[in-house]
């Protein structure tokens, strides 16, 4: 086996960006105070309830929060108006809201407009090339680079359930790539998204990014840059925007996950769970879209898979974010620290923005199934890395699945 010294990037893209310890204390949970706001003349949201409390009628056809729930975010420093007046964007250290339990996404409509849809952009992520010292674990050679292909249109005819993950982080507005999954608790009503920790949590340097919303079959239509300067939210967003009101990534991404050298890229995999931005139509997501996958935390060891296939929206050229491409290769085995799990990599020359992305692979069953997500490639291109989901993912899964299992 040959020695790994390439410069690595996570695979969001700031148009977003992408942790050994028993299961438990994997499980990051993430206190989600799930704000919902429509939109007034006057350009001042009205905002509702919380995932744990119901939101009250105000008498007006809106919505407001309850008012022990405006509390519990100013104990966190957090006026939910000022917030959704543009409070958001103040990063400083502070106010950068990091432990597992100060999550907080208050749904402001309208913000993901589709300029800054089409304008969001990946998060740059590099790895040092003394950060990676040489085979570490198990590691095969290479892989050859495998032209990424346009997915055809229509998106939602051909991946359902691939869409672009849109946040903001104190560069900007960045993009990722997320996948529909399978609700064990909400049998065929799925409101839950599999994505990289990368794209919620900045990792052991900052905290959660904010206005995190997820577009299922973005651009569904395959419309050219100029078609899309044009197009209206219903074109470019045809099964709507839907905000994370509950988000959880590993222990290990938020303690070690890295912007440079690959650290934490491992345990880089994030749940969100979603709602719609205008209020519940009294359809699910997986019922909105069509599909979700199931996702399998026990699938075959890397000699025993034929193919996988990884979907995302590279945004880094020679790609712009606005059209989804596939790649498929047999997998390869890469080790970044003997200490974490081998991950799994292929030949793909996608680029920044499809970090997160699902890799869907033949599961234990023999059925499609997610089995990982991108997380990390070569700033050069050429391959892509995704973590082996375990314990640890399963124990992320199974807290969102939960929270949620009587709703």
């Amino acid at each position: 086996m040959r020695s790994i010294r390439p410069s690595f990037s996570t695979r969001g893209t700031r148009r977003g960006r992408r942790g050994t310890s028993s299961a438990a204390a994997a499980v990051a949970l993430v206190s989600a105070l799930a704000l919902t706001a429509t939109a007034c003349e006057d350009g001042d949201p009205e905002a509702g309830g919380d995932a744990s409390a119901s939101a009250v009628d105000d008498g007006n056809g809106g919505i407001r929060i309850p008012d022990h729930i405006k509390d519990k975010l100013k104990e966190h420093g957090i006026d939910v108006d000022d917030w959704k007046n543009g409070a958001w964007k103040d990063w400083s250290k502070d106010d950068w809201l990091r432990e597992a339990q100060d999550f907080v996404n208050p749904i402001i409509e309208g913000l993901w407009d589709p300029d800054r849809m089409r304008d969001a952009e990946e998060p740059d992520q590099e790895v040092d090339e003394n950060d990676i010292s040489g085979d570490q674990g198990v590691t095969d050679p290479e892989p050859a680079p495998v032209e990424a292909a346009a997915v055809p249109a229509k998106y939602h005819d051909n991946a359902a359930t691939a869409g672009k993950l849109l946040f903001d982080s104190p560069k900007g507005s960045m993009v990722c790539s997320a996948t529909v999954v399978k609700d064990p608790a909400n049998p065929g009503k799925s409101n839950m998204v599999w994505t990289a920790g990368h794209c919620v949590h900045a990792g052991k340097s900052g905290g959660w990014y904010r206005n995190i919303a997820f577009v299922p079959s973005y651009n569904d239509a395959d419309m050219s840059a100029e078609e899309l300067q044009k197009a209206t939210k219903e074109e470019i967003a045809p099964y709507g925007v839907w905000w994370g009101d509950w988000a959880q990534t590993s222990d290990q991404w938020i303690e070690q996950g890295g912007a440079t050298g690959g650290d934490g890229a491992s345990y880089d995999f994030a749940v969100i769970h979603v709602t719609p931005e205008k209020g519940s139509t009294g359809k699910s997501l997986e019922e909105t879209v069509g599909a979700a996958l199931p996702v399998d935390f026990d699938a075959p060891a890397v000699p025993e898979i034929e193919s996988m296939k990884a979907i995302g929206y590279p945004a880094a050229p020679p790609y712009d974010g606005q059209k989804l491409y596939e790649c498929q290769d047999k997998p390869g085995r890469l080790s970044i620290n003997a200490s974490d799990p081998t991950m799994y990599r292929i030949g793909c020359t996608m680029t920044g923005g499809s970090s997160g992305g699902g890799w869907v692979a033949a599961g234990s069953d023999g059925k499609p199934a997610l089995v990982s997500n991108t997380s990390i490639g070569p700033v050069t291109a050429g391959w892509l890395a995704g973590p082996r989901l375990g314990e640890e993912a399963k124990g992320v899964f199974d807290a969102v699945s939960g929270k949620f299992a009587d709703q």
